[in-house]
């Protein structure tokens, strides 16, 4: 037996005493104790019983071996304190195993029964701290001296994302699994030969240990960035601000042996390495948020805080994480002051922690028997709460804010002198909703009420575009809003974009949260009204568009957001007038539709669902080019279509899907049951529907011609698709010319005037108004294709390559 056990993090000296009487029981192998005695941490041993007769290699801590005598099978009714630290040894859960011990009061006078009196206490205490292993709200009855329970708490399961403290707790619940699922005796061995489960690691040497608390300028580490970052270590705060150089930060941190933090695994590593990479972080993580409910404390750090008694916060005690941010803000528009009061706050998260994990500890019922020793990081924190901040804060000049404004992110782009309407909903027309015309960088903002009125400014305006910050589709599966739709367990109520901002660190409602139901609701009714009448509308995520502003998402005011629309280069009545939170919200949805229109975008979709539209510096959108061709019958537009093909266009059109509809029926496509059909498509399974097929035929080219644009909401579809990428081009000649040229190649059937008066040619003249450009076909073919090929080059800016020799 060795001189030494580790007791939380700690190598402390066995008395001699104990290790006196220990060493004799376990000589003597006394019938008394049923010949069980506890080991180093990562051992267990069965002593000599009367019965033993041969001998075995205890199981041992890695890279120790040990031989003692043991009996070759455990006697088969063992004692209620042989099951008990069996139990215990084997980490089989307190609540599952309902253990009632009662201690012998004689024992305690005797030597040998002092000694495993204490062993037990030992054990048992190994158990508590090792509760992580245990399932969800396990309930964990901790013992407290004799014949008496002390408490009776809920044991949480931790992050499987956070590094474990307590390293043994895998093995032993792995081997708890197995005794619980065969109760046998052999069952019950193995689960016993698990080495004994080790109090935490990490805190022997409290110089090697580094608190740290990282500020942000929002929760989502995707889209946020570090603003600064605190740390204390030796009684020690230090703090490095976003610009600095972090050679003292990432030195500190390889130099450490523990890591405490308060939500670091979900929060604050996830950021340091958003920013540094890899990066040499200590072998221990204690997060405290963790650590804290497993004695029965939840919330936020300020509310652990409260329920502890802890007092660190004089000064700053009416700042919270919201504050921080605009604190930040403020900073970076030159007010040093609100620095100060940034780093003051994070000092105070800092060393709070140290008060947090010295409580906590105490709570985990660690009893003082004998040879423990405490260790207090609040006898260095409370003098650090009284110190100066560090004096070398650094300048406003220092942070390097970047210059993003309109004219330098769209310039030259479809987005410059685009008019778009931004629309941030609300769920009922009886509350006004903001309403912004975004013309250009100029913005005229309102409120408006009914959707009749909403719709009839937009089509007044004709806008290029309509950016809506509301949901616009189902998750798919759904049918309808309700929770009385048949598909509402099976499908959910998030779409595949809500669980991607989710896993994003974007706290987002849900579309179809019952509080959510009307707006989305609202939302897809008027976004589809909106596109019969060809206007392309498009879901915005503002908070995204935020960032690069620079506003705050957090708690940004009126205040906020007028200076940094304004600082972006938006100009308009808003930055003098007296408008509401909900009309600069508009305005920030129309920028959006900026972003879309230039490139800068990324769209969040999922199968059935329409795409969310995230603005974002990183893409300047895919290459390549889509050209949709529409015009009335005989006008051209399958000729301008084959001509393109020839220069390297992928061709599809809707007729062909037609067709494919006609053959499912048993008939043959001819012109008439194409136009029955194809107005039966329309109306049944809708015009998105069918842009969607036609695109699937040509999957992901890059160049692409789609002939037969026949309704309005063709042009929308595709300019919600493509953006910039989506060139229209209308065909249009003469009646007369149109009807030589469908008289030249009439076979029978409908006269052409029957023919061009069909409901599904009906709406072709509101398209010429929604093209890009028009191409007047009254001349030759090598016209027409010289015409097309010039509007296309000039939209794209390249040039198109010469016609295939095989064309």
């Amino acid at each position: 037996m060795t001189s030494s056990r580790l007791l939380l993090g700690r190598i402390v000296p066995w008395p001699p005493a104990v290790l006196a009487i220990l060493s004799q029981a376990a000589r003597k192998g006394k019938a008394q104790t049923d010949g069980f005695i506890s080991a180093e941490p990562g051992e267990s041993a069965w002593a000599a019983g009367p019965q033993a007769s041969s001998s075995a290699v205890v199981p041992s801590a890695p890279g120790r071996r040990s031989s003692r005598p043991i009996s070759a099978n455990p006697p088969p009714a063992p004692s209620r304190l042989r099951r008990e630290l069996l139990r215990s040894e084997s980490g089989q859960d307190f609540a599952r195993r309902k253990p009632a011990i009662s201690w012998n009061p004689d024992a305690n006078k005797q030597p040998l029964g002092c000694a495993f009196f204490c062993v037990s206490r030992v054990i048992l205490t190994l158990q508590i701290l090792t509760a992580p292993s245990g399932c969800a709200n396990t309930q964990m009855r901790i013992p407290d001296g004799c014949n008496r329970v002390h408490e009776e708490r809920s044991i949480p399961r931790p992050s499987p994302e956070q590094v474990v403290l307590f390293p043994d707790a895998v093995q032993a619940e792995q081997a708890v699994g197995r005794a619980n699922r065969d109760r046998s005796i052999k069952s019950t061995q193995r689960a016993a030969a698990v080495p004994a489960t080790r109090v935490p690691v990490g805190l022997e040497d409290p110089g090697q240990v580094l608190f740290l608390d990282v500020e942000t300028t929002g929760l989502s580490w995707f889209y946020d960035e570090i603003t600064l970052i605190g740390w204390a270590r030796n009684g020690e705060y230090h703090v490095n601000v976003a610009g600095e150089d972090p050679s003292d930060l990432l030195d500190a941190l390889a130099g450490a042996r523990t890591l405490v933090t308060f939500n670091g695994t979900l929060f604050d590593l996830r950021f340091l390495r958003k920013k540094f990479g890899q990066i040499s972080l200590p072998s221990v993580h204690i997060d405290l948020r963790y650590l804290s409910k497993r004695v029965g404390l939840s919330g936020g750090q300020k509310a652990i805080e409260d329920e502890l008694g802890i007092s660190a916060r004089s000064g700053v005690e009416g700042l919270d994480g919201a504050a921080a941010v605009l604190l930040w803000h403020e900073f970076v528009r030159g007010d040093i002051e609100a620095l100060r009061r940034l780093v003051d706050y994070n000092r105070r998260d800092v060393l709070a922690m140290c008060m947090i994990l010295d409580r906590v500890v105490d709570r985990l019922n660690v009893q003082q028997d004998l040879w423990l020793k405490d260790s207090r990081f609040e006898d260095w924190a409370r003098p650090a709460l009284d110190q100066d901040l560090p004096l070398q804060l650094p300048a406003v000049r220092t942070v390097q804010v970047k210059a993003r404004t309109f004219k330098a992110l769209f310039a030259g782009t479809h987005a410059e002198k685009a008019k778009i309407v931004g629309i941030d909903l609300t769920g009922s027309e009886k509350r006004p909703s903001g309403y912004c015309v975004l013309d250009g960088d100029v913005a005229v903002t309102s409120t408006i009420g009914p959707d009749a009125e909403m719709l009839a400014r937009i089509l007044e305006e004709k806008p290029d575009l309509v950016s809506i910050d509301s949901p616009l589709s189902l998750p798919e599966g759904r049918l309808w809003v309700s929770d009385d739709d048949p598909g509402r367990d099976q499908f959910g109520i998030m779409r595949r974009c809500e669980r991607e901002l989710k896993r994003r660190g974007i706290n987002v409602y849900p579309s179809l949260l019952p509080s959510m139901q009307k707006l989305t609701e609202r939302g897809i009714r008027l976004a589809e009204t909106i596109r019969r009448h060809g206007i392309p509308v498009i879901e915005s995520y503002p908070g995204a568009a935020q960032d690069i502003m620079g506003i705050p998402r957090k708690g940004a005011g009126e205040r906020y957001l007028k200076q940094g629309l304004a600082e972006f280069g938006i100009s308009g009545g808003f930055e003098t007038q007296a408008v509401t939170h909900d009309e600069l919200d508009a305005i920030t949805s129309a920028v959006v539709g900026s972003f879309f229109l230039s490139g800068q975008f990324e769209a969040l979709s999922g199968p059935t669902e329409g795409a969310l539209i995230i603005p974002d510096l990183k893409s300047n959108g895919s290459s390549g080019l889509v050209v949709g061709i529409s015009g009335r019958i005989c006008a051209g537009k399958t000729t301008t279509a084959r001509l393109l093909e020839r220069r390297g266009f992928a061709y599809t059109r809707f007729s062909l899907v037609i067709d494919d509809e006609i053959r499912s029926l048993g008939e043959t496509p001819d012109r008439a049951t194409r136009q029955r059909v194809g107005e039966a498509v329309h109306e049944t399974k809708g015009q998105r529907w069918l842009c969607e097929r036609v695109l699937d035929r040509v999957a992901e080219k890059p160049f692409i011609v789609v002939d037969g644009l026949r309704f309005p909401e063709d042009h929308a579809f595709f300019v919600e698709r493509f953006g910039s990428r989506f060139l229209h081009l209308h065909v249009d000649a003469p009646t007369a010319v149109r009807e030589h040229r469908y008289e030249e190649i009439a076979e029978g059937g409908p006269s052409f005037g029957d023919a061009d008066r069909q409901p599904v040619e009906a709406e072709i003249g509101q398209l010429s108004n929604l093209a890009m450009a028009t191409i007047d076909n009254v001349g030759s073919i090598r016209e027409l294709e010289d015409a097309a090929v010039r509007l296309v080059s000039e939209y794209s800016q390249q040039e198109l390559p010469c016609p295939s020799p095989s064309s």
